[in-house]
């Protein structure tokens, strides 16, 4: 079975090709390759897009898709070493390298700008970008880095997290899953800590994702089949449905977009796999 570790989409480039994309009705899922990993609600309408896939355990390579289901190119960027996060911004790609530590650049189109932008991490897993700044999460350092896009180290230790995994940002606020303390803290992203222990008591927290004022957390739960489930809490904290979905098997990193006020429509994703996991951001054009 493919094992997918990371997924970002990019509405912007097929508008390129295809400027009916943002109006275009469907009557089926995103995209037959999303389907295929599981679940996925969205109504009659949505819009066109590109998706980059990071495929860790056997590949080490980043694929791209459609989001009406095509392949462009099942190895766009190959000889990755164990890439898990994903993120975009602008034109370019950002990649975790677990194996070798770096954080990897290149352009939505496949080509290398900087294979190490960033080197020297510590088991890097989850990264979140906002503002020109990347957010990184170092397993083996219990430490949330800052960089920019450019790669200059702004802060390499600046938030101090147990076990950091998944990491997610709105607005100047990070929230990040320490996993083995089971709990989600909330920090600015200037560094300082406002809720240390903003949502306890879950169960192997990894993924984690925002959509306005919700957060939606992936529990490992030992990896037990089945056991997996996916919780719905505020981002003040309130827990809304602590198993919104359940029956799981290794729910890694998710993602929940909403694209903008003039599509109703939302997208949700969620690993179910073997074992590292799936990962998901969005991002629209200006």
């Amino acid at each position: 079975m493919l094992a997918v570790s990371g997924l970002v989409a990019s509405a912007a480039d097929s508008t390129k090709t295809n400027p009916k994309c943002y109006s275009k009705p469907v009557s089926c899922g995103l995209c037959t390759f999303l389907l295929a990993i599981g679940l996925l609600t969205m109504p009659a309408t949505a819009r066109c897009g590109t998706i980059f896939v990071t495929n860790a355990e056997l590949t080490g390579t980043v694929g791209k898709y459609t989001t009406s289901g095509a392949t462009v190119n099942p190895a766009l960027i190959s000889g990755l070493n164990g890439p898990l996060g994903i993120a975009v911004s602008g034109g370019n790609l950002f990649v975790t390298n677990l194996l070798t530590n770096t954080i990897g650049k290149y352009t939505t189109s496949g080509a290398t700008v900087n294979p190490a932008l960033i080197s020297g991490l510590n088991g890097p897993t989850g990264i979140a970008v906002s503002a020109g700044n990347l957010f990184v999460t170092n397993f083996f350092t219990n430490t949330i880095g800052e960089y920019t896009t450019s790669g200059a180290t702004v802060n390499p230790a600046l938030i101090s997290v147990v076990d950091p995994t998944g990491i997610a940002v709105s607005g100047g606020n990070l929230f990040v899953s320490s996993f083995s303390t089971n709990r989600i803290g909330e920090y600015t992203t200037s560094g300082a800590t406002v809720n240390l222990a903003l949502i306890s008591g879950l169960n192997g927290p990894l993924g984690l994702a925002v959509s306005g004022e919700d957060l939606f957390v992936a529990n490992f739960n030992g990896g037990v089949p089945g056991g997996g489930t996916i919780g719905k809490y505020t981002t003040s904290g309130a827990t809304v449905n602590p198993a919104l979905i359940s029956g799981l098997t290794h729910p890694d990193f998710l993602a929940v977009a909403v694209p903008d006020a003039s599509s109703s429509w939302t997208l949700l994703l969620l690993g179910l796999m073997a074992t590292l996991g799936l990962r998901v951001m969005l991002r629209q054009p200006a």
